[in-house]
């Protein structure tokens, strides 16, 4: 090629050039060595369903879910009523590891509320065909980790360097920001009126929105997200419904 356009080509190379020796060539901080090593680890750890402690995070993923109904046994049909594709949920594990299950356990004990609005689909004009909501929990664990590039050294790109500096303030930053990436997600999905076969393209549009907000200048912490107010809100409406419910037995009670 020659002329203008070879020039402009080069000129895009160039700059492509001098962005991608930016990101190799900054440092981390002890810290943040530390918490990127120990959440690599987490990645390469596999879900091994002979392990007692993996069937164990899945028995507990199952009481949160339905406290109320009795767990027939590791494999079991009642396994596709949280959207695992079959009734044994190890087969799911296949395309992301542990670290999914934790993300999934952590959304459920530190977000409660998202959890069961995200599992029952609680709230807005779903689809008649919805997406499983395991399976999609770990699609988004692993669209996380490739955005991230976690599995580089260390991340090559804009989001993933902000994501390892808040990561060394704190070591929770992944799973909540997996939180935050579920929840817009389902925001998306409703946003789109989508279906089941539309979830890969809900998935690219919240992964591009989430790389945009994680490339603002002023994210020091995975709670400064403009996301972050999806499961904010989700925890206050919880709350609300709550103390409604409470002054209504008050009024029964007198």
């Amino acid at each position: 090629m020659v002329g203008p356009r070879a020039w402009i080509g080069g000129l895009f190379n160039r700059s492509a050039n001098r962005r991608n020796e930016r990101f190799h060539d900054y440092h981390l901080t002890p810290p943040q060595e530390e918490r990127l090593q120990r959440l690599q680890e987490r990645l390469q750890t596999p879900f091994d369903e002979s392990r007692p402690d993996h069937q164990a995070a899945l028995r507990d993923l199952w009481r949160i879910a339905f406290p109320n109904v009795v767990l027939n046994g590791m494999i079991s049909e009642q396994w596709k009523d949280m959207g695992w594709q079959g009734p044994n949920p190890s087969t799911d594990f296949r395309g992301c590891g542990f670290i999914s299950l934790e993300n999934l356990l952590f959304l459920a004990k530190n977000y409660p509320a998202s959890f069961q609005r995200l599992l029952f689909k609680q709230g807005g004009n779903r689809a008649t065909w919805e997406y499983p909501f395991a399976v999609a929990g770990i699609n988004v664990s692993f669209m996380l980790i490739k955005m991230l590039d976690l599995f580089s050294e260390k991340p090559r790109c804009l989001p993933g360097m902000n994501f390892v500096r808040i990561l060394g303030e704190d070591e929770a930053a992944f799973d909540v920001l997996y939180c935050v990436a579920f929840e817009m997600m389902d925001a998306q999905w409703l946003a789109m009126h989508a279906s089941y076969m539309e979830f890969n393209e809900v998935l690219k549009v919240t992964r591009r929105q989430l790389e945009r907000e994680l490339s603002l200048e002023d994210i020091d912490r995975i709670q400064d997200l403009p996301a972050y107010n999806l499961l904010y809100q989700a925890q206050k409406v919880t709350l609300d419904n709550f103390r409604r419910d409470l002054n209504y037995e008050d009024r029964d009670h007198f």
